[in-house]
């Protein structure tokens, strides 16, 4: 918890010092959210557009970042909101090549493909969460990555899903609950192996344990 806390005064720190023109700042502010903030866009997006969507938020953000107040949850929500407007804006140029028009549907039915999945994996760090987030229903799945994997409060997810936090709650408490049946479920053929210290299920006890005080 101390790690937390420590982790958001320096990013606080860092954006308000970025604000005030410091380039070294922006660095970390980048360094320390890129990583984040790409494994939501690849679960928008999918892994082959997501660099170049990921790389138009940052251009947004950078652009923006004058006008941002508040302090680390409050600029990592912000974040999250400039990129799933960039993936939405993605979508409906993409759609307008076959179709015209386009909109938050088409990103919100998009199929979890496991490699997708995989992709989010290598570039947050987060063992084998993401394979198993990506088994869920596409409206619980980005409720949970942007609470688990982002680290949002509700009314930060609220803020960027354009929905109230009760409904995020709501999800959240839905999603979570599907992911920890999947993660106690015994293995069966094709489910994601089990890494050095984990339960068959493919993560550990504490983090099950995580999901379900969550």
């Amino acid at each position: 918890m101390q790690g937390e806390y420590a982790e958001d005064a320096a990013l606080s720190g860092a954006v308000h010092a970025a604000q005030r023109g410091d380039e070294a700042a922006f660095r970390i502010v980048f360094r320390t959210v890129h990583p984040r903030l790409l494994g939501y866009v690849r679960s928008l997006v999918g892994d082959g557009d997501a660099e170049d969507v990921t790389s138009e938020a940052w251009l947004q953000i950078a652009r923006d970042l004058g006008s941002f107040s508040g302090d680390a949850d409050r600029f990592r929500g912000w974040a999250a909101r400039i990129a799933r407007n960039r993936a939405l804006d993605h979508v409906r140029m993409r759609s307008r090549r076959p179709v015209a028009g386009g909109d938050e549907t088409e990103l919100a039915d998009r199929p979890a493909a496991s490699d997708t999945a995989e992709e989010a994996i290598e570039a947050l760090g987060t063992g084998r969460t993401m394979a198993f987030i990506a088994r869920l229903p596409r409206d619980y799945a980005e409720v949970v990555v942007l609470r688990v994997i982002m680290g949002l409060d509700a009314k930060r997810t609220a803020e960027v899903l354009g929905k109230s936090p009760g409904a995020v709650r709501t999800a959240a408490h839905r999603g979570l609950k599907q992911l920890t049946a999947l993660i106690e479920r015994p293995q069966e053929e094709g489910d994601v192996p089990p890494g050095e210290g984990q339960q068959p299920g493919g993560v550990t006890q504490s983090a099950a344990r995580t999901l379900k005080e969550m």
